[in-house]
């Protein structure tokens, strides 16, 4: 019997929000609160109003076991463990409870930049790298060439990487990790602020490594890369392990548990398992532009959202929507197809198709999560709870493109103009 490459027993990890219970303040009371806190910290007094404590956990009594050479896709919703569960096997974390075990050299591309220095090349990241994974300098060398060639950077292997675009980035951190030879590969959901070239390029090296008998432990949201790469699938919920098995069942039934759909594929597969409504049924959803479906959107360019569906009954506030939403499920955008109307319309029976347009320079480079409805006002939705896809969101509007390595910390980037004008200084200074 072989020993598994991979094994977790009863593996669980807790950890503690704390907060400060505050009645109702106005504003001088919150300013004048910022302002005096870090003297309060000096003297250790406390803040207003006792500390709340409260205790989640992450995972909880997780056990599973992947052969040498084996290939399982981790899937679930944001939140749900996945990104905690390899922080645990790749010992960035300590579980609170149970243990995990590896067996091999394990290389983790956890987020843009993992691993590297920013002051140091991308030449100089590369044998930081090996070195740190135990390769002598002899195996980097012969690596090398590969390398360089895969992450198409050549051209800024010798600029310091916190000069690097975040493409740049996952490029370089991506072929690192798959070239320099790991017995266990783990990779998070990195790949999408990739552009889809380089996101396909990445899924055939992925399937390479796992028919070179080396073992990969794959995070993703798109169920058909999981499909694709690998040939088992854990789903986790709350922290739990819902069902484990096969990729292709896993994926299949967690599609048709929350109606998500990752492709043009996986969409016509779930509205085709949705139950028939007598008066509404949606044909299909695109995400298109330059006239062409896309699977990661780019925020400099006009983006559209199309809704076939056909009306078999005159009703009275029949419309289809989508909401816009971050990555904690929080809608930043809803948007219906007659928000510009001043009186309920009635919808005659027929086939229609409703498009949405999203000006371009409007959404952030990120992953948010579409979901896609048919309503009718005050009756029901179809489907109840909505159509989820996620909609990577990659740049090429330019925006700050002179601090390339500045973090976007907004959830939308529309380009506001701003007007800056040079005034004489006042002589009385």
């Amino acid at each position: 019997m072989s020993i598994p490459a991979v094994r977790v027993e009863a593996l669980s990890k807790e950890y503690t929000i704390r907060t400060r219970e505050r009645g109702r303040e106005t504003l001088r009371e919150t300013l004048a609160r910022g302002l005096t806190a870090p003297f309060r910290r000096i003297m250790g007094a406390v803040g207003n109003g006792p500390a709340a404590t409260e205790r989640f956990w992450a995972l909880k009594d997780i056990s599973f076991e992947v052969e040498k050479g084996d290939a399982v896709g981790i899937i679930g919703a944001n939140g749900a463990g996945k990104s905690t569960l390899l922080k645990i096997l790749s010992r960035i974390t300590l579980p609170t409870e149970g243990r995990a075990e590896i067996r091999g050299r394990l290389n983790s591309l956890l987020e843009v930049g993992t691993g590297f220095h920013p002051e140091l090349t991308g030449r100089e990241n590369i044998f930081l790298n090996g070195t740190i994974l135990g390769m002598r300098m002899a195996e980097i060398r012969r690596k090398f060439d590969e390398i360089v060639a895969f992450s198409e950077i050549e051209r800024f292997l010798d600029t310091p990487v916190k000069r690097y675009s975040s493409g740049m980035y996952v490029r370089l951190a991506f072929s690192v990790a798959a070239h320099l030879e790991p017995e266990i590969l783990v990779v998070d959901e990195v790949l999408a602020v990739g552009d889809a070239r380089f996101q396909k390029k990445c899924v055939e090296k992925m399937k390479d490594v796992r028919k070179q008998g080396r073992t990969i432990l794959f995070v993703s949201h798109n169920m058909a890369a999981v499909r694709n790469i690998c040939r088992g699938a854990l789903w986790l919920d709350g922290g739990r392990i819902r069902q484990s098995g096969s990729a292709a069942e896993v994926t299949e039934e967690y599609l048709r548990q929350n109606l998500r759909a990752e492709s043009p594929s996986d969409i016509s597969a779930v509205i085709a398992s949705l139950p028939p409504d007598p008066v509404l049924r949606l044909r299909s959803v695109e995400i298109r532009q330059e006239g062409q479906p896309c699977r990661v959107a780019l925020n400099g360019l006009p983006l559209e959202i199309v809704f076939r569906y056909d009306v078999f009954e005159r009703t009275a506030g029949l419309r289809v929507f989508f909401d816009v939403c971050d990555e904690e499920g929080n809608v930043l955008i809803r948007s219906f197809h007659d928000d510009d109307v001043d009186v309920m319309p009635v919808v005659e029976p027929g086939g229609y198709v409703s498009t949405a347009r999203f000006p371009a320079n409007l959404l952030a480079p990120r992953i948010y999560e579409l979901r896609l409805y048919g309503t009718i006002h005050n009756v029901r939705s179809v489907p109840p709870g909505g159509i989820a896809i996620p909609l990577p969101v990659g740049s090429n509007n330019g925006i700050n493109r002179a601090y390339a390595r500045e973090p976007v910390r907004s959830k939308l980037q529309p380009k506001i103009p701003w007007d800056t004008r040079v005034l004489p200084l006042d002589p009385g200074r």
